[in-house]
C-alpha cells in the first residue's frame, strides 16, 4: 500500500488473483477500483506493489508482465516504465526531482536461470522511466550489493536505501539443510 501525500488518500495493490488497485480515503472510505487481467496498458499479472510521488502520481509494480505502470490519482493510464524483471520492491524518493528504486526479482525458469542481468536486483530510475543506475549483480548471489530475491525499497531522510528480500521464502527453505540467509541491506550515497 502507498499513501498520497497531497491528498493523505491510501492505495492498496491486490495482486494475488484479482488483479486490481483500489483507493481509500484517509478515514478509509472506498473510494474506487481499477485495473483487469491481462498485458494491455492499466491490465495487471500481479500487481505486487505500489508507490507514489510528490505529484501524486501511482507507480505499479506490475510483476509478471515486467513493468511499472504509471497513473494518475483516478486510475487513468499515463505511462509504462519497461526493461524490469519482475518488479515488485517499490520506493518513490520525493526530493532532488524525484527517484524511483524498484526490487527486481531473478528468474523462476530454469530456462533462463544462467542468463545474466535477469533481476535479483534494485534499478534506479528517474520518474519518467530514465535508468540511473542499478545496484546488484549479474546473477542472484548472497555478497555484500547482491540480492537473493529484493522485494522491498525505503530511503530514509538522509537517502541511505534500505532493501528487504525474500530470502528464506526464494532460496533458504530449499537449501540442504535449510539455513537463514541475510534478508536486508543497508546502502549509504557517497
Amino acid at each position: 500500500m502507498a499513501l498520497c501525500p497531497k491528498s493523505g488518500d491510501v492505495y492498496v495493490s491486490d495482486g494475488y488473483g484479482n488483479s486490481r488497485v483500489h483507493k481509500y480515503d484517509p478515514t478509509g472510505r472506498h473510494l474506487h477500483s481499477w485495473g483487469a487481467p491481462g498485458t494491455d496498458p492499466g491490465c495487471f499479472n500481479v500487481p505486487h506493489n505500489l508507490a507514489t510521488d510528490a505529484d501524486g502520481l501511482v507507480y505499479v509494480a506490475d510483476r509478471e508482465n515486467h513493468r511499472v505502470q504509471v497513473f494518475d490519482g483516478k486510475g487513468q493510464y499515463l505511462a509504462q516504465l519497461s526493461n524490469l524483471h519482475r518488479p515488485c520492491g517499490l520506493f518513490a524518493e520525493r526530493r532532488d526531482g524525484g527517484l524511483l528504486y524498484v526490487g527486481e526479482l531473478p528468474t523462476h525458469l530454469a530456462v533462463n536461470a544462467q542468463v545474466p542481468n535477469l533481476g535479483a536486483r534494485v534499478s534506479i530510475l528517474t520518474l519518467k522511466g530514465d535508468l540511473v543506475g542499478r545496484l546488484g549483480g549479474p546473477f542472484a548471489g548472497e555478497k555484500p550489493g547482491e540480492f537473493v530475491a529484493p522485494h522491498g525499497c525505503a530511503v530514509d531522510s538522509r537517502g541511505a536505501l534500505y532493501v528487504a528480500e525474500v530470502s528464506w521464502t526464494a532460496q533458504g527453505r530449499n537449501e540442504t539443510p535449510p539455513r537463514e540467509i541475510r534478508s536486508l541491506q543497508k546502502f549509504i550515497r557517497v
